[in-house]
């Protein structure tokens, strides 16, 4: 038969023990805040150690887009493409063989510019070096031409909070790009190199 509603509910009370309430202690609530408190401020730590190499190697592959933007347009359109560097001002731009309405531009002032690229900040140029010669300061510019090769040249970025740096090589005979972490000087060729 069944048993009475009564029965049943004490039956239920012994079971889980008379006064127990649920909830959490106002002690236990604070040891959970402590603890996420901590694990925040690691994640924080780590997230800032991590982000500024982040925000380097983002400008790294900007600039290695540009630069083999301007390759591939030098092939498929059959002219010269330059990269413009602006070494103080952190910055840098495609410039075409062409007028802005269209045909071979005869002066130097009449070609296509794109406008500048600026790097983020605390990123800048360490230096560039074109064909042996370092920059620092100024504009300078880069060639591609038409057969796939470029202005032999390397570009050191610098990040100066953490001291990072990350050069581009260009290579000359074929415009391809070597990337290498911190700053790398390319060592001439040699004699022997070619036999």
């Amino acid at each position: 038969m069944d048993e009475p509603r009564a029965i049943r509910k004490g039956r239920a009370r012994r079971a889980l023990g008379t006064g127990l309430k649920a909830g959490f202690s106002l002690v236990e609530m604070l040891a959970v805040l402590v603890i996420l408190g901590l694990i925040a401020g690691i994640v924080m730590v780590s997230w800032r150690a991590i982000l500024p190499h982040e925000q380097l190697h983002s400008a790294v592959r900007a600039l290695a887009g540009s630069l083999q933007s301007a390759r591939s347009e030098a092939i498929a359109r059959n002219g010269e493409y330059r990269i413009q560097y602006d070494l103080e001002n952190a910055r840098y731009r495609l410039v075409t063989p062409f007028k802005p309405g269209g045909g071979l531009a005869a002066r130097e002032e009449d070609k296509l510019a794109f406008p500048w690229t600026v790097f983020p900040k605390g990123i800048s140029f360490h230096h560039v070096v074109i064909d042996g010669v370092e920059y620092s300061k100024g504009v300078v510019f880069v060639r591609f031409d038409s057969l796939g090769s470029a202005s032999g040249h390397t570009i050191t970025l610098a990040q100066k909070p953490d001291d990072a740096y990350f050069t581009v090589d260009v290579q000359s005979l074929t415009g391809l790009i070597e990337y290498h972490e911190g700053i790398f000087v390319r060592e001439p060729a040699r004699e022997g190199d070619f036999q």
